[in-house]
C-alpha cells in the first residue's frame, strides 16, 4: 500500500507543480551525495535538534513528535509509535549531556503516551489524527519501549502504563507466538517477522519488572519470527507492502529483535540467526555506504534508492554484532552506512532540513517520498552515539 501511494505521489506531484523547496531537494540529490561527511558528532546534535523542532511544531501540539516534515505539505501531527521509541533515544541523550530542557522533553512525550493508551492496554496506529483508531500489536511494542525507559529513568509515574501495555501483547499473542488479533491497518495483510521489535518491547518491560512472563512472551514470538528466517539470514513475511523484496527498514526491525532478544536470554541460536542476517547485510553495503533500500531472497538490490532509515538501523546492528563476535567486517560495513547517511543529512541548511533525515535518496524514492522522518533522525543518532562509543572502546 505504501508503494502504491509513493507511485501516485510520484506520477500526480510533478502534474500540479512541485513547490520550490521539493524541486530544489530532488534537483541536489540527483547530484549525488555531497563529498563531505559532517562527523558524528555534529549530525547527532544537528538530529537532536530537529527531533526537537519535530516536538514543537507537531500540528496537533500535544507534547508528541510530529510524524514527519514534508517538502509538500509541511510539518505533520504527531505520531504516536515513533514518539514511543524515540524516548529511550532522548533520555540517553539527556542522560549523556546532563541537559534538563532534554528531560523535559523526554517527560512531554511520556505524558502523552500514558494519555492516549487505551483502557485495555493498547495503542493505536497511524498519527494521532488517522482514521480508523484502534489498537494495533506493533505501535503497542514500540511505546512499550518509551514507557520501560520511563520507568527506568523517572520512577514509578509510568509503570501503570507499561504494564498495561506488556500485558495486553503478552495476553494477546497466538499460541505459536505471533501476533495476528491486533493487526495495522496502515500495511497490507498478514503475519510480519519484523515484530521481533515488538518482542524487544517486551524484554525491556521484563527488565524493569521480573515476574510477569513479558520477556518469555517476547520469545515466543522471536522463536516463531526464526521459523520465517532462511539458511542465508533473509526473513519471509517481513516487509509493511512487498514481502519479496522487503525494505531494509523492517529487515533492520527483524535483526535489531534478534539481537536483544539474544542479550535477553543469552541463548547461542539466537546470536547465530543474527549473524546470518547480518552478514547478508553488511554483504550487500557497497563501497561508499549505498545500501539498497530494498533487498531480495538473496539480498541482492531490490531498489535505486537508499532507504536512510534502515541504512543507520542496519548499521547500528552491525556495530552490534561487532560487539559481540569481534568481526571486523560488521564494523567496518556499519561506518560505511553511517557515513553515506551522515552525508546526506543537512547541517546547515534551511530549518525544516536542518538536522533532518528524509525517508529515501534521492528524495523522490518511493520510501516516505519527499519527507524528512522523525523516527529515521532517531536511528541516524543511536547508530552514530553508537559508533563514537565503539571508536571510544578502540582507542
Amino acid at each position: 500500500m505504501r508503494t502504491l501511494l509513493s507511485t501516485i505521489r510520484n506520477t500526480l506531484a510533478p502534474r500540479a507543480g512541485l513547490l520550490p523547496a521539493a524541486r530544489l531537494e530532488r534537483q541536489s540529490d540527483r547530484r549525488g551525495l555531497p563529498a563531505l561527511d559532517p562527523g558524528p558528532q555534529a549530525v547527532i546534535h544537528a538530529c537532536t535538534a530537529w527531533l526537537g523542532a519535530a516536538q514543537e511544531h507537531s500540528t496537533s501540539a500535544d507534547g508528541g513528535v510530529a510524524r514527519d516534515y514534508s517538502l509538500l505539505t509541511g510539518w505533520s501531527s504527531s505520531y504516536p509509535e515513533t514518539t514511543g521509541y524515540i524516548i529511550p533515544t532522548i533520555i540517553a541523550l539527556a542522560q549523556r549531556t546532563h541537559d534538563a530542557a532534554l528531560h523535559g522533553r523526554a517527560r512531554r512525550m511520556l505524558d502523552w503516551c500514558v494519555a492516549i493508551q487505551f483502557p485495555e492496554g493498547g495503542y493505536q496506529g497511524g498519527k494521532i489524527d488517522s482514521t480508523p483508531r484502534v489498537p494495533v500489536t506493533f505501535n503497542t511494542g514500540q511505546i512499550l519501549l518509551g514507557l520501560a525507559a520511563g520507568v527506568a529513568a523517572y520512577g514509578q509515574a509510568y509503570a501503570e502504563a507499561m504494564h498495561r501495555a506488556a500485558s495486553w501483547l503478552r495476553d494477546s499473542q497466538d499460541a505459536d507466538g505471533c501476533w495476528r488479533r491486533h493487526p495495522t491497518p496502515f500495511a497490507s495483510p498478514g503475519d510480519k517477522a519484523y515484530e521481533t521489535h515488538v518482542a524487544w518491547g517486551l524484554f525491556e518491560a521484563d527488565r524493569t519488572a521480573p515476574g510477569h512472563g513479558y520477556g518469555a512472551a517476547g520469545l515466543r514470538q522471536v522463536d516463531w519470527a526464526l521459523t520465517r528466517q532462511r539458511p542465508n539470514g533473509w526473513f519471509d513475511a517481513n516487509c509493511l507492502d512487498n514481502p519479496q523484496l522487503p525494505l531494509t527498514h523492517t529487515i533492520g526491525y527483524a535483526l535489531r529483535g534478534l539481537l536483544e532478544a539474544h542479550r535477553f536470554a543469552a541463548r547461542a541460536d539466537l546470536l547465530d540467526a543474527a549473524v546470518r542476517t547480518g552478514t547478508g547485510i553488511a554483504g550487500a553495503v557497497a563501497a561508499d555506504g549505498y545500501l539498497a533500500g530494498r533487498l531480495g531472497p538473496d539480498f541482492q538490490p531490490g531498489a535505486n534508492y537508499a532507504c536512510l532509515t534502515g541504512s543507520a538501523q542496519n548499521a547500528h546492528c552491525l556495530f552490534l554484532l561487532y560487539r559481540l563476535t569481534g568481526e571486523r567486517r560488521y564494523l567496518d560495513a556499519g561506518r560505511r552506512l553511517n557515513r553515506y547517511v551522515r552525508r546526506a543529512v543537512s547541517i546547515d541548511g534551511p530549518a525544516h532540513a536542518r538536522g533532518g533525515v528524509k525517508g529515501s535518496f534521492p528524495v523522490d524514492g518511493d520510501y516516505d517520498t519527499w519527507a524528512y522522518l522523525n523516527w529515521a533522525a532517531k536511528f541516524c543518532i543511536d547508530a552514530n552515539l553508537l559508533e563514537l562509543e565503539l571508536e571510544a572502546g578502540d582507542a
